[in-house]
């Protein structure tokens, strides 16, 4: 990985790393090679855990290059994982060195007890929809292809990021690599800041900038103005509701709406600017790096240079992944994305697909969020449940459901209505659907319906 520091070196001379002096960073990257080092000679590709402390960006990245050097295998962790969390997440690891983070934890196990390839392997943390932590296995060459096909699908070979997502993250580990790799330039920048209305003083109109949609949605309310200037608005995470996308072309922003996830490397689908704004309402097409084909179901299989090695610790090469979505191609090539094979409804002999329903409901500007799910039912097979957020008293289930009476069939229109006062999301923004069947059953056991 000797490539890798060359590009340090290389760079010098810029000023790349908005905030941190170039000098310093490679100096830092090479204290921490030393200190590596000097552990591989008790191990080969020591475990180690790295985790970001506060705003430190800078030793955050500068480990994980160096860990990428000397061949380990390093984990990216959040620091906010509750206790139970890191019990387990420790655990399954049982690192030989922990980085950025005091766990508490002894360690002074230097036998290898690894069946992994011996050579630099990279495991980000996902926990998709069910909210269990697992670690994606990566090589560094995976994470390059991505950055090669991003190039590629936008046309430019130098990457400028605003990078407000946690780097522990596919999301933000991402915009980091692509900046150091296609010799761009990158400003990471607390997310917290935004929310209060504390803007850069930098000129933003030749980046990215990477969001998802409940940031989207902030910032449209807090500041339009400073989400107009960015060149490229990359919009992933979770699934966007249709006000949502409206809103953002209303206000002519440059919105780029993708698809991927911790398994590709970030994403593989993704909609250029240019075509948003013509009310082009698919998730994009598919980038150079990646081949997605569908079968009879609308199951979609994915092929991609960035593919991941598996869920640690069990490293298993594949040339594919069959994954839980449905969607589609229409003649231009365009995916749309109907969503979750596992969430989809079959009630009354018929399928219900909850993210039609729920862009429907949104748009009525009558809920806040909502999240449509089944439950079991003996008399439909599955009920169409919506468990939905208002903040206006006022506003009662019957005045929604009159609201949608003509824009759905009845097989469509929810049977039974929850109001919560918040939605079990992720940072990402994704739906904890597990949460969401334990708050429908306690609802509905209580026989509570409208």
């Amino acid at each position: 990985m000797n490539n890798i520091l060359e590009t340090i070196k290389s760079r010098l001379n810029q000023e790349w790393m908005i905030g941190c002096d170039s000098q310093y960073f490679y100096q830092l990257t090479q204290n921490y090679l030393e200190q590596l080092t000097q552990l591989k000679t008790k191990i080969n590709n020591p475990r180690i855990i790295v985790v970001q402390e506060n705003d430190n960006y800078i030793d955050f990245l500068a480990v994980f290059l160096a860990s990428i050097i000397t061949d380990c295998h390093v984990f990216l962790c959040d620091k906010r994982w509750q206790r139970k969390e890191w019990k387990d997440v420790l655990k399954r690891i049982d690192p030989h060195l922990i980085l950025g983070i005091d766990l508490n934890y002894t360690v002074n196990n230097y036998q290898n007890g690894s069946v992994l390839p011996d050579k630099s392997l990279i495991m980000i943390p996902t926990g998709g929809t069910s909210g269990n932590i697992r670690f994606t296995i990566h090589t560094w060459k995976t994470l390059s292809a991505s950055v090669q096909g991003f190039s590629q699908f936008f046309d430019t070979k130098s990457i400028n990021s605003f990078c407000v997502l946690p780097l522990h993250h596919v999301s933000g580990l991402m915009q980091f690599i692509r900046s150091f790799l296609n010799q761009g330039k990158i400003i990471i920048y607390p997310y917290s800041n935004l929310k209060k209305g504390i803007l850069p003083s930098s000129n933003l109109e030749d980046f990215f900038i990477s969001l998802v949609p409940t940031q989207l949605q902030l910032l449209l309310t807090v500041n339009p103005k400073f989400l107009s200037q960015f060149k490229t608005i990359l919009l992933g995470g979770a699934p966007p509701w249709n006000s949502l996308l409206t809103q953002a072309r209303d206000y002519k922003l440059n919105l780029s709406p993708t698809y991927g996830m911790t398994e590709t490397a970030s994403q593989i689908v993704t909609l250029k600017p240019e075509d948003f704004l013509q009310g082009n309402n698919s998730t994009g097409q598919v980038l150079p790096h990646a081949e997605i084909t569908t079968d009879e179901e609308k199951i979609m299989k994915i092929k991609a240079k960035s593919l991941y090695f598996g869920y640690y610790p069990n490293y298993e090469p594949r040339q594919y992944l069959i994954t839980d979505d449905l969607g589609y191609f229409d003649e231009q090539n365009y995916l749309y994305i109907l969503g979750r094979n596992s969430q989809k409804i079959i009630t009354g002999g018929e399928n219900v697909f909850p993210k039609e329903i729920e862009n429907v409901i949104l748009e009525t500007n009558l809920v806040q969020d909502i999240a449509i799910i089944g439950v079991a039912d003996e008399q439909w097979g599955e009920a169409v449940t919506a468990i939905y957020t208002s903040e206006d008293e006022k506003i009662d289930v019957n005045l929604i459901k009159n609201a949608i009476k003509q824009k759905l069939s009845p097989v469509k229109q929810p049977k039974y209505w929850l109001k919560v006062q918040q939605l079990p999301r992720n940072q990402q923004g994704k739906l904890n659907h597990q949460t969401l069947q334990k708050i429908a059953t306690a609802h509905l056991n209580q026989k509570i319906s409208l």
